[in-house]
């Protein structure tokens, strides 16, 4: 799109610098409601669970073998985030974007024609998760790359589409699913979100280099200039960020992946009203995300994660003495659990911004964004072998608290600048 940037690179902090024809530190805004659209696109891999029970009657297949493919979307999105991250700088980030797009529209479109679990698991699973995780990163580098002055309120605002992706796509592929039936869904889900992606890629560019919005320009003369470690593998903040952000996903999911089952044996809540309240957690894990950010840009690291830690904690508490029928004990202890997942998934890029150096935020973050991973994995064994040893699901939330209480520790002596990211 010739004429988005009206002047070169030579001259990144002119305010002569246009986007969508308005000048760039008010065009600027425009790329975080792209980002969250392309995000809610790729999130839309966590709507699966609205196609296993189509699928399960028509394959005849079992409840496990229906959630093989989420669960490999889940790997392959995690795994590939590195990688993409280290495309990113190399190859553009317009381009990464329309490949994951495509690939992840590639995925649903062959899921659909797909006749065994074993090929819809290789198509949704390995292919669209191949997807998101090329894609992922891009609206986020983006922005952050447009807000340097708010960053944090930036990424987590934009981090919002993918966190509340299912409650628009999943009531969608519910809806055409039951006009078309599931693999006709599948096939118009997949065409629609490659197109919409595509489209918003082509708009979803970088600033020049070295382009600030005047009063961040103002302000960098003014303030003390950060260096950053040369290698994050040596930096003690890499590792208590990584540390962080895996305890924190392996509380988050695991508890999200009881939430229901939790309602339903320990308070005794019907099936549906227990389905019910999950678009209640939903709505605080996105929440969650632009409030995190914002904290992120203004207070200290290690005191932001301290208090989602300390909330983890109240929650895991609450519901280690919760007995049948006291809902609303239930619904604060899971809304907590959800609030702080999300607020994770928008502090770990907002801090990797602030740890390390923005300019290779896409590669730094993809290898922090391996805690997610590790995290989603154990989580998730974890608790089901716990949920078998014990017989009930009151024995999860004493493991869950003393995490808690580790991250506490971590990100006190740790999520701190380290001494290499000196200033002068």
């Amino acid at each position: 799109m010739k004429g988005m940037h009206s002047t070169t690179d030579s001259d990144p902090h002119s305010s002569a610098v246009k986007l969508f024809g308005l000048p760039a530190e008010r065009g600027r805004w425009f790329m975080i409601p792209l980002g969250m659209v392309v995000l809610l696109c790729l999130g839309s891999v966590y709507s699966w669970s609205i196609f296993r029970k189509p699928l399960e009657n028509e394959l005849g297949i079992s409840a496990t073998e229906s959630l093989l493919p989420y669960t490999v979307a889940l790997v392959f999105y995690a795994a590939l985030m590195p990688i993409a991250g280290f495309g990113i700088p190399r190859i553009g980030a317009r381009l990464v974007c329309a490949i994951g797009g495509l690939i992840v529209g590639l995925g649903y479109v062959l899921a659909s024609f797909s006749s065994q679990i074993g090929q819809i698991t290789f198509a949704y699973g390995l292919i669209a998760g191949t997807g998101v995780g090329t894609a992922y990163g891009v609206p986020m580098a983006v922005v952050a790359r447009w807000f340097p002055d708010r960053k944090g309120l930036a990424v987590g605002t934009t981090v919002v589409g993918f966190g509340l992706s299912p409650l628009i796509t999943a009531p969608l592929a519910n809806q055409l699913i039951g006009i078309y039936n599931v693999r006709p869904t599948l096939r118009i889900l997949g065409i629609g979100l490659m197109v919409t992606v595509l489209a918003i890629t082509s708009v979803l560019k970088m600033p020049p280099k070295g382009w600030l919005p005047p009063q961040a320009s103002l302000n960098l003369h003014t303030s003390k200039v950060l260096t950053y470690p040369t290698n994050i593998f040596k930096s003690r903040s890499f590792y208590g960020l990584w540390l962080c952000y895996a305890i924190a996903t392996l509380v988050g999911l695991g508890a999200i992946g009881i939430s229901s089952p939790v309602g339903e044996e320990l308070i005794k809540i019907n099936p549906d009203l227990a389905a019910m309240s999950v678009a209640l957690f939903a709505l605080f894990n996105g929440i969650s995300r632009p409030l995190f950010g914002w904290l992120s840009d203004r207070y200290k690291p290690h005191h932001i994660a301290i208090s989602s830690y300390t909330l983890i904690l109240v929650a895991c508490i609450l519901m280690v003495n919760a007995k049948p029928g006291q809902i609303g004990i239930y619904l604060i202890a899971f809304c907590l659990f959800w609030f702080c997942l999300g607020g994770w998934l928008a502090m770990a890029p907002a801090l990797t911004l602030r740890f390390f150096d923005p300019d290779k935020y896409a590669q730094n973050y993809g290898i922090i964004f391996t805690a997610y991973g590790v995290g989603a994995l154990l989580g998730n064994l974890a608790i089901g072998q716990l949920r078998d040893w014990f017989g009930s699901y009151t024995f999860v939330f004493y493991p869950m608290a003393i995490l808690a209480i580790s991250g506490i520790a971590i990100a006190n002596s740790l999520l701190k600048r380290s001494s290499d990211n000196k200033t002068h």
